[in-house]
């Protein structure tokens, strides 16, 4: 089957607005804005935020500190309910979930530029949801684009969870599973609507099972990442700044740093056996991105943390997820002579 041009646009559209979502997630983070707004979907109970504090009541603090309540007591009785008892009582016990951060309209502002995003992407995946239903009807393209509305819709009720319970670090690591699944399932929908795009390359069985180790590795990389990441939260809550965090990460930064070597060690093998083949470019793209990568990663352990650049690794790493995501569809196992 034939599909629009403006049909495969929507996809690659939707796709980029995914992408930004995320980053737009790690520069609330790195910015501290991930309250800026204390509610959700709206913010401060508005749909277009306030950029002074004499707009809120007096008692904001109070009237959304309730409110919060109420959530993260709903959200412990599910983790209950599904076994999660420890986690439970620990969100139930964690005071510092209830506290209020005073209203700053550059936070606020970032907050809800990162849900714009958000709401761009909700809509284009919506979007291909109802034109497959409507016009193409096929079946595969159906049950992918319903998964990927239903996870989407899961993610943004998360995405409030994740702001009801002030930033737990695991729920932020969740947040970005899904979001990755998200990507993963829209590439796929891209790969199936728009064949001639990425046409199929053939490949050794060995070189197929690197490149798909490879992928497996990264993926396990960015949840490493996360998990630093939680770790630095850690330290600032014990009083640590910036300036001390390289020297006070544990075990986890020490793999994930070690990691990325043996990445760049396998990458620059599927490199050099693709070096002849034109229609391996992808390959060479994989192996720009990790150096890219890499190179930020060596900033970021050499110079304590600069948050832009915080951004700028989980950018390339979502990219060379993609990429990595697009050459496990691409390539065809074949023996080569």
């Amino acid at each position: 089957m034939k599909y629009g041009k403006w049909f495969v646009r929507v996809n690659w559209i939707t796709l980029v607005f995914i992408f930004l979502v995320v980053i737009a997630g790690s520069f609330v983070r790195i910015t501290g804005s991930g309250m800026g707004c204390p509610d959700w979907p709206k913010c401060f109970g508005q749909w277009i935020p306030p950029t002074e504090k004499s707009a809120l009541p007096e008692d904001y603090k109070e009237v959304f500190s309730e409110k919060r309540i109420k959530k993260v007591a709903k959200f412990s009785n599910m983790l209950e309910a599904v076994g999660m008892e420890e986690t439970a009582e620990r969100i139930r016990n964690d005071k510092s979930i209830l506290l209020e951060e005073d209203f700053n309209a550059r936070k606020t502002w970032t907050e809800y530029a990162n849900r714009l995003f958000g709401f761009m992407a909700g809509n284009g995946v919506l979007l291909v949801f109802l034109w497959i239903i409507l016009k193409y009807r096929k079946r595969k393209l159906i049950v992918l684009s319903s998964i990927n509305l239903v996870f989407l819709l899961f993610q943004a009720w998360f995405g409030s969870i994740v702001v009801a319970t002030n930033l737990v670090p695991w729920t932020i690591t969740v947040h970005l599973f899904f979001a990755l699944v998200i990507i993963g399932l829209q590439i796929y929908i891209i790969r199936i609507v728009a064949p001639s795009q990425q046409k199929n390359i053939k490949v050794s069985k060995s070189f197929y099972a690197l490149v798909f180790f490879i992928f497996v590795v990264v993926f396990a990389q960015m949840f490493l990442g996360t998990q630093v990441r939680e770790e630095i939260d850690h330290l600032t809550k014990a009083g640590i700044g910036r300036e001390g965090w390289a020297e006070n990460l544990g075990i986890i930064f020490f793999i994930h740093r070690s990691s990325s070597w043996l990445v760049l060690g396998l990458i620059a093998v599927m490199f050099w056996i693709s070096r002849k083949r034109k229609d391996l470019r992808i390959i060479h793209w994989i192996f720009a991105m990790l150096a890219i990568e890499l190179l930020s990663g060596v900033i970021l352990n050499h110079f304590n943390v600069p948050g832009l650049v915080q951004t700028a690794h989980l950018l390339f790493a979502c990219i060379l997820f993609g990429i990595l995501m697009m050459a496990t569809f691409r390539l065809k196992t074949k023996e080569i002579a």
